[in-house]
């Protein structure tokens, strides 16, 4: 006997497995945008953050750990047993069994100092692992503006091989009239062919460049990218964006090993502080009283310039160096960003000038060359060069607009956001 529930059973995991299925075909067949890329690249698990995070949390348990007193030590003897009999009631000074505790105390606030030092050191940790975020976040841009560049130097290639296609079917009826020469239709030949090899060129730099964007993202990087050239608003004034280097990860970095170094200078002066111990002794005696006993331990650093002196030169000379590399960064880093807001400018006055003229003249000298060349005003190699120059022009407007997006891209890695 059938049941008729299992037609419908069957029927309704078929729909659900295909709308899963269609799912995941439109998921992989949507264009994969810049900052989708970016936004995927960052929550990617990768152990190019793990480790830093692990190295983090190993400073703040040493720090803990460095913070705490020596453990305490127990001792525990025989005393002044005579050696001719080896009885414990034979002497009065003899100690059946004695035992003792000491305690050691560091000089000043050394494991205060000490546990600092090692959550400013994670601190610095943390800190490279947003300067390591920033880097993929910037390596995952240009490698999509690589590919979005290869992508769409490919379609105007395309474009451009079609037009000379069409060019070559419509001399052939011109050739056989004997109305062209036969190095007209070679020449068209040869500019078609060097076009393929064009195209050939730009699909494995594209490939490439997906390559390197799937490194951050993996099978995302295999996705189509949309057709339109995304926009970038235009960064805040340079002063503006100088104010914000002092909160770039590396710059960070530096002022978390500053402040190691500060507190190197703390250590180093504990130094001149004397360190002790505590010891108590108990001694059991068979016949007579027991004893006891407390005692003091204390270092006198008496002589210091030798050891202290020098330790705390050390470490005013370290903390100086590592002023002057958190300089020196600084100073690297707005050096960059003076040169990129240049780029930026100039590359964005280029592409005006090219979307405005360059553009246009190129264009409506293509438009002339094939009007004049139709009625035999002009000869075939000025037609050929005109629709070169107009693709070579296309080309460049699209380079241009990838270099400021770069640009771009290296502000926003410099100062977290340009706009």
């Amino acid at each position: 006997m059938q049941h008729p529930e299992k037609p419908f059973a069957l029927f309704f995991v078929v729909v659900l497995l295909l709308g899963w299925v269609d799912r995941g075909v439109s998921s992989e067949s949507q264009p994969l945008t810049l900052d989708e890329a970016v936004a995927t690249a960052l929550t990617t698990e990768d152990p190019e953050f793990a480790r830093f995070t692990a190295r983090a949390e190993a400073l703040e348990n040493r720090a803990v750990a460095d913070s705490q007193l020596p453990d305490p030590k127990i001792t525990g003897q025989v005393a002044n047993v005579p050696v001719d009999s080896f009885e414990f009631d034979q002497e009065g000074m003899t100690q059946a069994l004695r035992l003792g505790l000491r305690q050691e105390f560091p000089a000043g606030k050394t494991l205060k100092v000490r546990g600092e030092q090692r959550r400013a050191e994670a601190e610095a940790e943390r800190a490279r692992r947003e300067a390591a975020l920033r880097e993929v976040e910037l390596a995952t841009r240009t490698a999509w503006l690589d590919l979005a560049y290869q992508a769409r130097a490919t379609r105007i290639l395309t474009s451009s091989r079609e037009a000379i296609a069409k060019q070559i079917d419509s001399l052939a009826s011109r050739f056989a009239t004997g109305r062209m020469h036969a190095q007209d239709v070679l020449r068209t030949e040869l500019e078609l062919a060097l076009l393929d090899d064009r195209l050939v060129e730009h699909q494995r730099l594209a490939d490439v460049a997906r390559e390197a964007l799937a490194r951050y993202i993996g099978r995302e990087a295999f996705r189509p990218l949309p057709g339109e050239f995304p926009a970038f608003p235009e960064p805040r004034p340079l002063a503006a964006l100088e104010n914000r280097l002092v909160d770039h990860p590396q710059v960070r970095v530096a002022d978390a090993r500053v402040e190691v170094a500060e507190l190197g200078i703390k250590l180093a002066e504990q130094a001149y502080k004397p360190a002790f111990a505590l010891e108590g002794g108990y001694g059991l005696r068979t016949d007579r009283p027991d004893l006891a006993s407390i005692g003091v331990t204390l270092s006198l650093p008496l002589f210091t310039d030798k050891r202290q002196d020098r330790q705390r030169a050390a470490a005013v000379h370290q903390r100086g160096a590592r002023d002057l590399d958190r300089d020196a960064l600084l100073l690297d880093l707005r050096r960059q960003l003076e040169q990129e807001m240049a780029n930026w400018r100039r590359l964005n006055q280029r592409i005006a000038l090219y979307r405005q003229a360059v553009g246009n003249r190129a264009r409506e000298t293509a438009e002339a060359s094939i009007t004049t060349y139709a009625n035999s005003q002009t000869d075939f190699a000025e037609l050929i060069r005109s629709q070169l120059a107009e693709l070579d022009v296309e080309l460049k407007h699209a380079e241009l607009e990838t270099q400021a997006a770069k640009a771009w891209a290296l502000l926003a890695w410099l100062t977290g956001e340009p706009s």
